[in-house]
Formats: structure tokens, C-alpha cells, sequence
């Protein structure tokens, strides 16, 4: 990560992450694949979102689920699949932008033959929390590892971060 600085006093920060620079995690079932942060307030001090990339494992999926407080832009740059954007299905595949506000609920699908890749950022941050604390380290190159299951805490994992629960009628 290289942090560029001006002299002038106008100007404000900027900061370049490369491929594969961000801190990146391994996502248990039923998601698999990985998720890689870009910003955060980690990197970037005071920051007020986190956004990063996260990749899909084919026939996987991101379970339904909702942010409180939170709006969520989701970017999808590579494969196929389906958004359930509360309960309706919709088709995404390379150039598909979703904006969510808070309470909407989002299921996304791994639907193709190759990884689901979206670009996310989430207002304000926390997304990157919670990646670090349900998934495994993963560093840029190494094979997947076995599927593995969540955590038996990650209920008040996902209170704690950036997840609001959903009333199962």
C-alpha cells in the first residue's frame, strides 16, 4: 500500500492498494471463497466506510441477510449469479451495480462455473470486521482451503458488526 502526500495544504490524503495488498480472509460455508478489504478505518484512520472485494466459490452463496444503519453498493466485475433482493430474484453478471439501503434484505448466489466477483462498500464500515472475525487469514496464491464451517458465535458476530437479524415468519 503506498500512501501518496502533497504539499499543498488543499489537498487531502490518497491512498493506492494493489492487488492482493489488503488484508484478506477465507469465508466458511456456505459462502467459501474469500473476502480482501481495500479501505477501511485500518488503513485509512477515520475513514467512514469499508469497502474491499469478495469472491464467491461456484454453487455458494451469501445467505440472506440485512445492515442496519448502513447503506451497501455491490459491484459485480466477473462470473454469474442471482441477487434475492428481499425474496425477488435478479440476474448479475459482470457490469451489475446494486445500491441497498438499511433493512433490505439481500441473498447472492453463485449461479455460474467460476468464482462470483463483486466489488463492495458498505456506510459506515464493518464489513471488514466481521471477515476477520468468522474467516480464516488468506494469503494471495495459495489453493482454498476445505470448506469450513462458521463460527458458533457468529449471531453476536454479526450483531456486533454490521448484520441486523431477520424475523423468520
Amino acid at each position: 500500500m503506498t500512501a501518496l502526500k502533497h504539499e499543498e495544504a488543499t489537498r487531502n490524503f490518497a491512498v493506492v492498494v494493489q492487488p492482493d495488498e489488503g488484508p484478506s480472509w477465507w469465508q466458511p460455508v456456505p459462502a467459501n471463497g474469500y473476502g480482501e478489504v481495500k479501505f477501511s478505518q485500518r488503513n485509512v484512520p477515520g475513514l467512514p466506510f469499508s469497502t474491499g472485494v469478495q469472491s464467491i466459490a461456484p454453487g455458494c452463496f451469501i445467505r440472506d441477510h440485512q445492515h442496519p444503519d448502513h447503506t451497501e453498493i455491490l459491484f459485480f466485475y466477473e462470473g454469474e449469479g442471482t441477487v434475492e433482493l428481499d425474496g425477488v430474484p435478479h440476474p448479475v453478471r459482470p457490469g451489475t451495480a446494486i445500491l441497498l439501503g438499511s433493512f433490505r434484505r439481500h441473498k447472492i448466489m453463485n449461479t455460474g462455473t467460476k468464482d462470483l466477483k463483486m466489488f463492495w462498500t458498505i456506510m459506515p464500515g464493518g464489513l471488514d470486521l466481521f471477515f476477520e472475525e468468522i474467516g480464516r487469514p488468506r494469503t494471495p496464491g495459495e489453493p482454498a482451503p476445505a470448506p469450513f464451517a462458521r463460527p458458533e458465535d457468529v449471531d453476536s458476530i454479526e450483531l456486533d458488526t454490521v448484520f441486523a437479524p431477520i424475523e423468520h415468519k
